[in-house]
C-alpha cells in the first residue's frame, strides 16, 4: 500500500504533509484531559447534545416540548416537577402558525407575559434549517442555549433518488448533532414521528431507518393511548440513564407524576405491574406487601376474603414471576430490598425487610 503523502516534508505540528494521523492521541494525552460535565437541560431526560424526541401523531409531542421551552426560558420547574436553569431557547415550530403557537404558549406560561429568553421561527426556507441554527447558537454560545426543532420531517432535505435510505438518515442526524457539539453547553432537541410497527425494544420506534437514532445522542419515546390522560416516556441515551418515567396530560399541560424523576419512574413500573396482573393478583400482592412478614395462603385469605385454595395458585404465579419471593415451605414475602437472599436461620424462615412494588398511600 502506497502511503499517500510524500517523504521529508513536515507541517508546524510535526507531522508529514498530508498525514492522515493528525487527529491521533494516545492514552496518556486522554488520561490527562479534565472535561466538563454534561449540560442538564431537563435532568433525566435532555442533556447536552442531541436528543430525539419521537412519538404517534397528536400525542401531545408540540405541548411537551413547548412545556420545556417555556420552563428553560423563564428558569423554574418542567413538567410540574423538575428544576430547570434559565437559557436562551429557540422554537423552530415549523408546523405551527403564530397564532397557535400564541395560543399555546400562552396556555402553557399560566398567564404569565412569554418570556423574552425565547426566541421563535414558524418559517423557514427550504435548506436554510442548518445554517439557522448554527446562527443562533454563535449568538449564544456562552449561555448553554436550547433549540428546539418541531418537526423533523420540515427540516431535513429530502432524500436523494437510489441513495442508501440508513446512510441518509444518519447523515442528517449526524449534520443536526455536529451544531451542538460545536458549541458546548448546547443542546438540541428535535420532535420526530414514530413507526407504525410495534417493537419491544422503543428505539425501533423512531420513524424511517436507525440511521436517525443511531446518530441522536439520546432518544425520548412517548406514549399514550387515545382518550387516555396516562403516558410513558422512555428514555435511552450514550450518557443518560436508561428509563420509563410516568407523565400525566390534562388540557394540554404535562407533568410528571410523581414528585421527582425516581419516583415517577417507580410510578411507571407501577403501572406496567398493573397491565400485567388481574384486580384479584393485585390485591393478592398488596396484601403481601402489606403484611411486611412473611406470610401463608390462610393470612392472605383472612385479610382479602379470597378462598385459600384460589390464593394459593394466585401466590405460586407471583413467586414464580418474581413479584414475590418464597421464603420457606407455604411462606411468601416481598422481593428483598437487597440482590442477594440471607442465610435463613435455623427455623427455615428469613427476615422481613421487604421492597414494597406498590407502596401504600
Amino acid at each position: 500500500m502506497t502511503i499517500p503523502y510524500g517523504k521529508g516534508e513536515f507541517d508546524e505540528d510535526g507531522y508529514p504533509v498530508g498525514s492522515l494521523l493528525k487527529s491521533m492521541f494516545n492514552g496518556s494525552w486522554l488520561d490527562a484531559q479534565r472535561f466538563a460535565e454534561l449540560a442538564q437541560i431537563v435532568m433525566g431526560l435532555v442533556v447536552e447534545g442531541l436528543t430525539i424526541l419521537v412519538g404517534p401523531p397528536k400525542v401531545g409531542k408540540s405541548w411537551l416540548v413547548g412545556n420545556i421551552a417555556i420552563a428553560c426560558a423563564y428558569g423554574g420547574i418542567a413538567l410540574g416537577a423538575i428544576p430547570v436553569d434559565r437559557r436562551p431557547v429557540l422554537y423552530l415550530a415549523l408546523e405551527d402558525g403564530p397564532r397557535r403557537l400564541q395560543h399555546r404558549l400562552r396556555k402553557l406560561s399560566g398567564g404569565r407575559p412569554l418570556p423574552a429568553e425565547l426566541d421563535m421561527i414558524c418559517v423557514v426556507e427550504p435548506g436554510a434549517v442548518l445554517g439557522t441554527i448554527a446562527e443562533w447558537l454563535e449568538l449564544h454560545r456562552d449561555s448553554a442555549p436550547l433549540v428546539i426543532v418541531d418537526t423533523l420531517g420540515k427540516a431535513r432535505p429530502q432524500r436523494r433518488p437510489g441513495a442508501d435510505p440508513y446512510l441518509e438518515d444518519y447523515a442528517a442526524g449526524t449534520k443536526l448533532k455536529r451544531l451542538v457539539d460545536e458549541v458546548p453547553g448546547s443542546a438540541l432537541l428535535v420532535v420526530h414521528h414514530t413507526n407504525k410497527g410495534a417493537s419491544d425494544d422503543f428505539v425501533d420506534a423512531v420513524s424511517g431507518t436507525q440511521g436517525i437514532a443511531g446518530a441522536a445522542d439520546s432518544v425520548l419515546v412517548l406514549r399514550r393511548a387515545r382518550k387516555s390522560n396516562d403516558a410513558t416516556l422512555a428514555v435511552t441515551g450514550r450518557d443518560i440513564t436508561e428509563r420509563e418515567v410516568a407523565l400525566v396530560v390534562e388540557d394540554g399541560i404535562w407533568r410528571l407524576d410523581g414528585n421527582g424523576i425516581e419516583e415517577a419512574t417507580e410510578r411507571a413500573e407501577q403501572r406496567q405491574q398493573r397491565g400485567a396482573l388481574g384486580d384479584q393478583s393485585l390485591d393478592i400482592l398488596a396484601a403481601v406487601i402489606a403484611a411486611g412478614k412473611p406470610v401463608r395462603a390462610s393470612d392472605i385469605a383472612a385479610a382479602t376474603g379470597v378462598h385459600p385454595d384460589h390464593v394459593r395458585k394466585y401466590l405460586k404465579r407471583l413467586a414464580d414471576s418474581g413479584r414475590i419471593t418464597r421464603c420457606g415451605r407455604g411462606l411468601y414475602g416481598g422481593v428483598p430490598s437487597v440482590p442477594s437472599v440471607p442465610n435463613p436461620p435455623e427455623n427455615g424462615t428469613v427476615g422481613t425487610d421487604v421492597t414494597p412494588l406498590f407502596p401504600r398511600s
